[in-house]
């Protein structure tokens, strides 16, 4: 059994069972054979079954909302967020089986044309930082692509996506067509990676893992998307809005307890405004409200676990605090917002990725510098680029090495745009028009005409 506790008390508020390798081998065959009847439902039914999913995701909202306080830590503002972005995925995706086509290409002597066929099983294994939306992110263009999948949910917080199975059910999926199993990484998820019937495989985790899902993938030659670590970067010149880029950067790293792939985890500030822009980021440090998470007001929880408040902890030991925010007394895995000064990028609070509520400022003299220390990192995310001047704006974004940038803002992750990262950040797209084909193989048929 599972003990999935409260972050904000350190409280066991359930106990899941473990799924074996028995068990996984079991659902995995399930899940192959409706595969076949799956990819045979006419389009437009397909497409009626994931707006129906939709609907009933909608109409559970706070239920799913207040689950993902409990077990996960979220505020109640962004918990409510992420239940609609299932839903707003699934809707989305709901569009693309009546528009999977594929092309008719010229030829001598005959008709050549393409289809995008589904794969057959794909795996979903779910990190703990964002349960629900992760989850949707790779189920739901896997069905409508017509694919069956199997979903594992990280072992800290696997009941909302059990509930997202449950209520697929409610709305007629299929039995068998998306099926929740809990358990170990090491079990189940090692098992989506070495049966032989599951096609594809997208993981969200740490580059570690990744790295050996990819390496055990490669004896299976199965697809991958995975969305890995990341290290991004806050980068402010000296044009920039300092009150709007100060405001906002607690934001861009503190969210879910800056554990966040995407997190702006290092700040760099143009020498000349270097001082004035800490001045400026201190009371907004200090203002974030870090609170139980159940309450309407709060900005920042707890982190997920006594273990990562440690590691959390371990970065900060001997580095040079610039300031720090607040966090509640008594029990619960809390750290308070930390503003950290980077000596140099040798720094292992600047390089390494902390997934916690840390940031590491440090200066640069002019753009180049800006671009290189931007792009000194494994990691390709995420990040932001603040300025007034258009042309320099164009010029860094082009140059900075990372999937997703956004300019005088923090923005990531919008479900009808592309999201992935560069280098050891990870491998493909998720969400937008993007993601659809990647669970599906092209086969291109010749149909002779000629006598």
């Amino acid at each position: 059994m599972t003990r999935v506790r409260n972050p904000a008390t350190g409280e066991v508020v359930d106990l899941v069972p473990e799924t074996t390798v028995a068990q996984a081998d079991a659902a995995i065959g399930r899940a192959a054979a409706a595969s076949e009847s799956w990819r045979a439902v006419d389009p437009a039914d397909r497409a009626r079954l994931l707006r129906r999913f939709a609907a009933v995701v909608d109409a559970h909202l706070e239920e799913l909302a207040q689950v993902e306080v409990r077990t996960a830590g979220h505020t109640v503002g962004n918990a409510r967020w992420e239940a609609g972005n299932v839903r707003d995925v699934l809707d989305y995706y709901a569009g693309a089986p009546q528009r999977l086509t594929g092309r008719q290409i010229p030829v001598a002597g005959g008709l050549d044309v393409t289809f995008h066929e589904p794969l057959g099983v794909v795996g979903v294994i779910v990190p703990w930082n964002f349960p629900m939306p992760v989850a949707a992110w790779g189920f739901a263009p896997a069905l409508a692509a017509g694919n069956t999948v199997v979903c594992k949910p990280a072992e800290l917080t696997p009941l909302t996506a059990l509930r997202l199975a449950e209520l697929g059910r409610e709305a007629g999926l299929p039995q068998d067509v998306f099926t929740v199993l809990p358990g170990r990484g090491d079990v189940v998820g090692e098992r989506f990676v070495t049966h032989p019937a599951v096609r594809k495989i997208c993981f969200t985790g740490s580059t570690e893992v990744g790295t050996r899902i990819m390496a055990g993938a490669a004896a299976g030659v199965k697809r991958l998307t995975l969305e890995l670590g990341g290290k991004s970067a806050n980068v402010i010149f000296a044009d920039a809005d300092l009150e709007k880029a100060a405001a906002t950067a607690p934001y861009a790293v503190f969210d879910n307890a800056g554990q966040d792939c995407c997190a702006r985890s290092r700040i760099l500030v143009q020498r000349s405004v270097y001082d004035r822009f800490l001045e400026l980021l201190e009371p907004a440090v200090r203002a974030l409200r870090v609170e139980d998470p159940a309450r309407e007001s709060a900005e920042m929880g707890p982190l997920i676990s006594a273990g990562q408040r440690d590691r959390v902890a371990g970065y900060v030991d001997g580095a040079r605090i610039a300031f720090t925010g607040s966090r509640p007394d008594g029990p619960g895995f809390w750290y308070a917002p930390t503003v950290l000064l980077a000596d140099s990028p040798a720094d292992r609070h600047w390089r390494e990725e902390i997934f916690g509520p840390v940031v590491s400022v440090l200066p640069f003299d002019d753009e180049a510098e800006a671009i290189r220390l931007a792009n000194g990192t494994e990691y390709g995310l995420s990040g932001s680029i603040w300025t007034r001047d258009v042309g320099r704006a164009l010029r860094v974004a082009r140059a900075v090495e990372a999937g997703n940038l956004s300019v005088n803002s923090h923005s990531s992750v919008r479900y009808w745009t592309p999201f992935g990262g560069m280098k050891r950040s990870g491998l493909g797209r998720e969400l937008g028009p993007d993601a659809l084909h990647a669970f599906t193989d092209v086969k291109n048929v010749f149909v002779a005409t000629d006598d």
